[in-house]
């Protein structure tokens, strides 16, 4: 790509997750977005003022050289120092002068994108660290989406719905053992924990074709799996009891059968949706009950990139092309995960379905470093998770915009967790019969 197209690329990518903080802030009151919705989330306004305070810092300080817009509130908005539950109570910027300062130095962002070379020193080379702040605010941005969901009152987000089913899917698809690529050493904003590309040796094993859905779910609902401690880990079932889980959050049981809440609407629950606001614990017990597990990270990703005719990794299920609408349920097009069959042209070249979009997919690897890693530009945004009882997270959700989402990319949270868009597909060791 020339230098102008960079460029341009750079711009495209800051000014569409400017245009979504914009849309997910002014979207509600002034109370609103300085209340806290969830102790597991920050005030609305906290994420906004922090995704300038980074854009600051990096593009502005660091690669621009330039003076501080406002270094008296570095410290007010590094998250390290301030927990989520802790938030609310600092002198937060208020949002008018939140929307003045993130803009003042998206002005200087611009202008230093001008200026700079795009080549050399490996921060800037292929624009990487313009990209890098793309995807943490776009990253925010999805963060925000879920406070949006966590929120009570009047609902006040709107997109038209996903498409139906195109496709029938079902079943399992087996991927036969032997070695791919995982990871990347070529993609030119892929993040550290993505890095490096190295070959892994992957068994056979059985994925599912397409996410679990709400009906599925509901049958390991209606059996009793959760109160039946033998679907759970030691772990998952004293979790279950202390948060008394019953359901997946969200979910209520009315009269007429089991509703939905999504971002202030209620309806009943749609079968062919992917289950989403399932916890890690939750989405074992399932797995577990079904006489399946859930796939390693590895397993994931071959499902995900590996292409049995070359032999090479894809950049994305379909293909190295970018997603479009054809292939993917992305970018808070919609506000739901799309039904099962929704998007064939997305399918891998094994046939497995909706593995980008829709839903986070938890995967039964901890999150950790590859053979190699090295910790770019900063040991904060990966190293300092590492073995600490994060699961990895694969494939994106309707929230998570493309330009944070590729077949390489890697996200993580505590298996507690049920207020991200994730929920999960299964898979399993076949059968000696099975592989020959």
């Amino acid at each position: 790509m020339n230098t102008t197209d960079l460029r341009t690329r750079i711009a495209t990518a800051l000014d569409a997750a400017r245009r979504r903080t914009r849309e997910l802030t002014d979207a509600v009151s002034e109370t609103d977005l300085t209340a806290q919705h969830s102790p597991l989330m920050s005030p609305l306004v906290w994420d906004y003022a922090h995704i300038g305070n980074q854009e600051e810092l990096w593009l502005v300080r660091d690669v621009g050289g330039r003076e501080p817009v406002r270094a008296d509130i570095d410290g007010m908005y590094d998250a390290f120092q301030n927990p989520r539950r802790d938030r609310p109570a600092l002198p937060l910027l208020p949002p008018d002068e939140t929307r003045t300062y993130t803009s003042e130095v998206r002005d200087k962002v611009l202008d230093v994108l001008d200026r700079c070379r795009l080549d050399g020193n490996r921060l800037v080379a292929d624009g990487f660290a313009f990209g890098m702040i793309a995807q943490h605010e776009q990253q925010h941005d999805e963060t925000m989406l879920a406070t949006h969901q966590l929120r009570e009152g009047e609902p006040v987000l709107t997109a038209p719905p996903p498409p139906g089913a195109r496709a029938v899917v079902a079943g399992e698809v087996l991927v036969p053992g032997g070695p791919f690529t995982m990871g990347t050493s070529t993609e030119p904003w892929a993040l550290d924990n993505e890095r490096p590309a190295h070959a892994v040796d992957v068994a056979a094993f059985c994925i599912d074709a397409a996410p679990v859905t709400n009906g599925q779910y509901l049958r390991f609902v209606d059996e009793g799996g959760y109160d039946d401690p033998r679907w759970w880990s030691a772990e998952g079932w004293k979790h279950r009891r202390a948060a008394d889980l019953a359901a997946p959050m969200h979910w209520r049981r009315e009269p007429d059968g089991w509703w939905y809440v999504r971002f202030g609407h209620a309806e009943p629950i749609d079968p062919d949706e992917p289950v989403v606001h399932v916890c890690w614990h939750e989405a074992a017990a399932y797995a577990a009950w079904a006489g399946k597990r859930l796939p390693t990270e590895a397993e994931w990703e071959k499902a995900a990139r590996h292409d049995p005719a070359t032999g090479r990794s894809r950049r994305f299920p379909w293909g190295d092309t970018d997603p479009d609408a054809r292939h993917a349920n992305l970018g808070q097009r919609h506000l739901a995960p799309a039904p099962v069959g929704a998007y064939p042209d997305g399918a891998s070249a094994l046939g497995v379905h909706q593995l980008v979009g829709d839903v986070w997919e938890w995967t039964d690897t901890d999150f950790s470093g590859y053979p190699g890693f090295a910790a770019f530009p900063y040991r904060e945004y990966s190293e300092v998770f590492f073995d600490r009882g994060y699961k990895v997270l694969r494939g994106g959700s309707f929230g998570t915009d493309p330009v944070a989402c590729r077949g390489t990319f890697r996200n993580w949270d505590l298996p507690i967790r049920r207020q991200i868009f994730a929920g999960f597909r299964c898979a399993r060791t076949p059968a000696d019969a099975e592989v020959a």
